[in-house]
């Protein structure tokens, strides 16, 4: 089997996109979940956090399905929906378009660069659900906000919000996300245990001044990320929720990989987030695949120069973070 694959990401959470619209694959769900154990693969020559299968859709510009490195699907990814925005609209030559994903028909729209010659896509977040079920989480309560949970920590409070990823989101100080508390934390979530039956993201939130925010995630299916789309969106809603920030403003996030922009909007007790940043393409290449062995080769890779531009920008944001986590 030979697929055309490009490598990109969005705030370095990396996938590869692979195109069903003008190639003629035929991926059974098997396929899919294969295909993502094995290219995916970081000891590999390709490696990243997941598979965006960009396709037709009966009722939108597109559709997109995102598969884990695990192999399992997530019902929705911010930062890989920005990268299959800006493949859709240069496919169409548009500037906005509507994209079908699991559980929503979202809008998406190419922005102003978010820093100088970077590609940049503002993707809608929604739906936001609270009720505990959605996630689910096993709970004797409806939802969950800003409170303790005995299980988990005596000390740390959660939020638990689904968006429709489920996420657990917790505003923390520097010590203790520099310290283990989030590693064991997640791992004890995203194994078997009697309050997540499907695991949950786990994000510890530093608020750094009015209006900015950052995020570190353990993204189920994957581990600790460079950032985490949908869990920085939830992230945002909740700083507003808890009044750090403010509705209908611009909220600066900054990641591992460097920085996005949120806006959380509220209309009739409902919540929608936009989530902007980057589309960095980094290689286009061929990839021939050995079903039976499961094994594959690439073939020579075509560079987009586009990263040297971005590292500018994760440059800037990792300062600003260094001194952020010293102070």
């Amino acid at each position: 089997m030979q697929i055309e694959v490009i490598k990109g990401h969005g705030s370095g959470n990396d996938f590869l996109i692979i195109d069903e619209i003008t190639n003629d694959y035929s991926f059974s769900e098997s396929d899919r979940t294969k295909l993502a154990q094995l290219l995916c693969n970081r000891n590999s020559d390709l490696g990243a956090d997941g598979i965006l299968f960009v396709m037709k859709s009966e009722h939108s510009d597109g559709r997109m399905r995102v598969f884990n490195a695990d192999g399992s699907e997530a019902s929705m990814c911010g930062n890989g929906l920005r990268l299959v925005a800006r493949y859709i609209c240069e496919m169409l030559g548009v500037n906005e378009a509507v994209i079908e994903t699991m559980k929503a028909n979202l809008k998406i729209s190419k922005q102003k660069d978010l820093y100088p010659n970077i590609h940049t896509y503002q993707v809608e977040i929604s739906p936001v659900l609270f009720n505990l079920s959605a996630l689910p989480l096993n709970l004797n309560k409806p939802t969950l906000f800003n409170e303790r949970v005995e299980e988990l920590s005596e000390d740390l409070r959660f939020t638990a919000l689904a968006v429709p990823n489920p996420h657990l989101i917790s505003i923390v100080e520097a010590e203790q996300i520099l310290g283990d508390t989030q590693k064991r934390l997640s791992e004890y979530v995203n194994s078997p245990n009697e309050l997540f039956p499907d695991g949950v993201n786990v994000s510890f939130v530093k608020s750094l001044q009015p209006g900015s925010i950052y995020v570190r995630t353990f993204e189920r299916g994957v581990g600790f990320t460079n950032a985490c789309g949908t869990a920085m969106s939830a992230s945002s809603l909740v700083t507003c929720l808890l009044g750090i920030n403010k509705l209908e403003e611009v909220i600066q996030v900054y990641n591992n990989g460097g920085k996005v922009q949120c806006v959380v909007h509220e209309q009739e007790g409902k919540y929608t987030i936009d989530l902007i940043g980057n589309a960095t393409y980094l290689f286009k290449t061929d990839v021939s695949i050995d079903a039976d062995e499961r094994t594959f080769t690439s073939n020579k890779k075509s560079v987009f120069s586009e990263q040297q531009t971005y590292e500018k920008l994760q440059a800037q944001a990792q300062q600003l973070l260094e001194q952020a986590m010293k102070g």
